[in-house]
């Protein structure tokens, strides 16, 4: 699908309860943090998750480079229906396949890298790793650097890139595979499906809401994107939520 630069994206159209709504979490519906377990959870936008995964019989999913166990912590009580790692894990199927040794090696190399970048940050999901930078734009070049050769020892694995970040992981994982996946089961299936996201791991997302006659959204103005519709920041998305959750 050709993705093109469209600087004016107009806002989404207004909420319906014939959606099935796939959400990104970070710089979705959180603001980033220099480290991802310092984000915040604003309680009102909470409340509206719950509301709306009601209004929608369900059909309500997170779609997120975290974990489930890390989604279930951010978000509890709510237990929404879900897919971590970028569709690496599915609410209901059993445990991730154990990370390959290489993995494992990769881990502690770069959590010596980190040491020596304060800020820097080395996320262990298992069978992914992420590497952030946030924390320190200059340790940006280590870390780069180090996934970059990683991956000739890494069969099966790809670098996905994002904002100040690089992820490892398996080939084939990505979140339009996790969106489609679900459309095709209860409670999604036979709905309009609708994505917001921001981050370049998003157009997967996107690409397969569009081939199901579904909604796209991007968050933020990062160009160019599959988007059709647009919001500007994570408290715009909140925002958004609160207000189609009001009776």
């Amino acid at each position: 699908m050709a993705c093109m630069r469209r600087p004016d994206l107009p806002p989404p159209p207004p909420f319906s309860d014939d959606w099935a709504l796939f959400l990104d979490v970070d710089g979705t519906l959180l603001d980033f943090a220099d480290a991802p377990h310092r984000v915040h959870v604003d309680p009102d936008m909470l409340e509206a998750l719950d509301v709306l995964h009601r209004r929608l019989d369900g059909a309500l999913a997170l779609v997120s480079g975290r974990s489930l166990e890390q989604l279930d912590h951010l978000f509890a009580p709510l237990r929404l229906p879900a897919a971590g790692l970028h569709g690496l894990e599915h609410r209901g199927d059993g445990p991730a396949a154990k990370p390959p040794t290489p993995l494992r090696t990769l881990r502690g190399e770069a959590r010596t890298v980190a040491l020596r970048h304060p800020g820097a940050v080395v996320e262990d999901k298992g069978a992914t790793i992420a590497l952030h930078w946030r924390g320190n734009p200059d340790a940006e070049p280590a870390m780069r650097a180090l996934a970059e050769a990683a991956i000739a020892w890494l069969p099966g694995y790809s670098l996905q890139p994002g904002d100040h970040v690089l992820e490892l992981r398996p080939k084939g994982a990505n979140k339009g595979a996790a969106v489609a996946r679900m459309l095709d089961e209860a409670p999604f299936a036979g709905r309009t499906p609708v994505f917001v996201g921001d981050d370049h791991t998003d157009e997967h997302g996107f690409e397969a809401v569009l081939a199901h006659g579904g909604i796209a959204v991007l968050v933020g103005d990062r160009q160019p994107s599959c988007a059709r519709h647009g919001l500007a920041s994570p408290a715009e998305v909140r925002s958004w939520l609160v207000e189609a959750a009001q009776p």
